[in-house]
């Protein structure tokens, strides 16, 4: 089989490149370019799973970043074993045609207990005292260390919160080839999530995205430059486009507010009871799973939804069926926004009562995605003096909590989820084996086979 390498740079499209992606441009130049018609949810997970499935997520269960464990009746967001992916990965698939293709999967999502031959994903240490440490996991064992002992620990907190930066990319991308150089592998990903950040907080069309786009390029030439010159194919695509939005909607408040919603009382502060609640949603970016544990009003809550300012479309079980998303950890109700609106979690009606991990970086504990944890507070006067204080507690082993996030969620520019009007907003798939791609557009699920097809080659 043929060496092949895909870059995974997230959030990239047609409109982006230009001026500021001065490599990838001219790359791309003498390459073909398509725009990938988007999957729902356009989210990391969902779209990661199609890419290396060839399959929709009705097939691969993969119905979003996070989802309700009906047997636990908890939310749970971020899992990392690969057997929640209910469907064949392209590297099984690969090596049933050679038994001597390898793999080296560089922090695609659901990376942990998986049949890659070389795998590294992002795993905190949890202290008993309640610090989080920056680690990384990886298979074999030993790679993690290896890595780490020559790049330094995996820069965790560049890679999601307040701080993220370059440094996570860049990490990724050089932890990539020293693993090509050890192994060879026959198909690599990587995973380069840098310009997923900002145009979240600041939207696409704000001035600080030139910064990011002139930083994720020089991170791709030399990921590119490495791997052509060790005659591999090389992929350029990514996942979704992310659009400016101005309208967040928090619809655990109206079903709240509808008497659907349960919620517990600790000290004060409170806590979404999915298990105790008639209906609650699971909000992921602009699409949120519905879910009834009473089943006798899913129409008053389908009619109450469609109604909602922000709310493009409610899908029943016919429409679920239409958009491939049929599974069963998805909701009885899944609710698209429109291109200008996006879902908060958030449940509360006084922000007093918000809960202690509703201003923390905590992605386990919400019982939603929530992009307000790449913002620090900016009601906070003397923001970094506070930083630095609570960072010298935690160095001299005290307890504290780094409350920073704020909890307003019309401070995000920019989302993904649903299908842009524009193919200069969708992902892209870009290859300079041109013969290969042959459309302007294609499928979410034509990326495995189009990978697969270069592999071949």
């Amino acid at each position: 089989m043929k060496k092949t390498v895909v870059l995974n740079v997230v959030g990239l499209t047609s409109g982006l490149m230009g001026a500021d992606t001065p490599f990838l441009t001219r790359w791309s130049g003498s390459a073909k370019t398509a725009a990938i018609n988007t999957l729902l949810p356009a989210v990391t997970c969902s779209v990661q799973a199609t890419y290396l499935t060839g399959k929709y997520p009705e097939e691969h269960g993969i119905v979003g970043n996070g989802w309700y464990y009906k047997d636990e009746c908890e939310i749970k967001f971020w899992k990392q074993s690969n057997k929640l992916v209910e469907a064949p990965k392209i590297w099984e698939t690969a090596k049933k045609k050679d038994p001597k293709f390898t793999c080296s999967n560089m922090f695609w999502w659901y990376n942990m207990y998986s049949s890659a031959d070389y795998s590294v994903t992002p795993r905190p240490q949890y202290l008993a005292d309640g610090r989080k440490m920056p680690d990384a996991y990886s298979y074999p064992a030993d790679l993690r260390d290896i890595l780490q002992s020559k790049l330094g620990t995996f820069p965790l907190f560049d890679f999601w919160g307040p701080r993220t930066s370059i440094k996570s990319s860049k990490w990724i991308a050089d932890a990539s080839m020293l693993v090509d150089a050890m192994h060879d592998p026959t198909l690599t990903l990587i995973y380069l999530p840098h310009l997923d950040y900002n145009l979240q907080r600041f939207g696409p069309n704000d001035v600080r995205i030139k910064k990011d786009l002139r930083e994720i390029d020089a991170v791709c030439e030399e990921l590119i430059r490495y791997y052509e010159t060790m005659g591999a194919e090389v992929i350029v695509l990514s996942e979704y486009g992310i659009t400016e939005v101005s309208r967040p909607v928090a619809l655990n408040r109206i079903l709240r507010e509808k008497g659907y919603l349960a919620i517990r009382e600790e000290r004060g502060l409170e806590l979404l009871d999915a298990g105790a609640s008639k209906a609650f949603a699971v909000a992921d970016h602009q699409v949120a799973h519905i879910y009834l544990n009473d089943k006798s009003i899913l129409e008053e809550v389908k009619k109450l939804l469609s109604a909602v300012p922000g709310v493009e479309m409610v899908l029943n079980e016919e429409g679920l069926k239409q958009h491939k998303l049929n599974h069963s950890r998805a909701g009885d109700l899944v609710v698209v926004a429109d291109k200008k609106s996006w879902f908060s979690y958030y449940y509360w009606l006084d922000d007093a009562k918000a809960p202690d991990f509703a201003r923390i970086v905590d992605i386990h504990k919400k019982p939603g995605y929530d992009p307000a944890e790449m913002l620090v507070d900016p009601k906070i006067k003397f923001a970094t003096l506070k930083v630095l204080f609570k960072l010298l507690k935690k160095k001299l082993g005290f307890r504290m909590l780094m409350d920073l996030i704020p909890i307003d969620d019309t401070l995000i520019k920019g989302s993904h989820g649903r299908n842009p009007e524009s193919n200069s907003d969708k992902a892209v798939f870009i290859t300079k084996n041109s013969k290969l791609l042959n459309s302007e557009v294609i499928e979410p699920v034509d990326v495995h086979d189009l990978i697969m097809a270069h592999l071949d080659v």
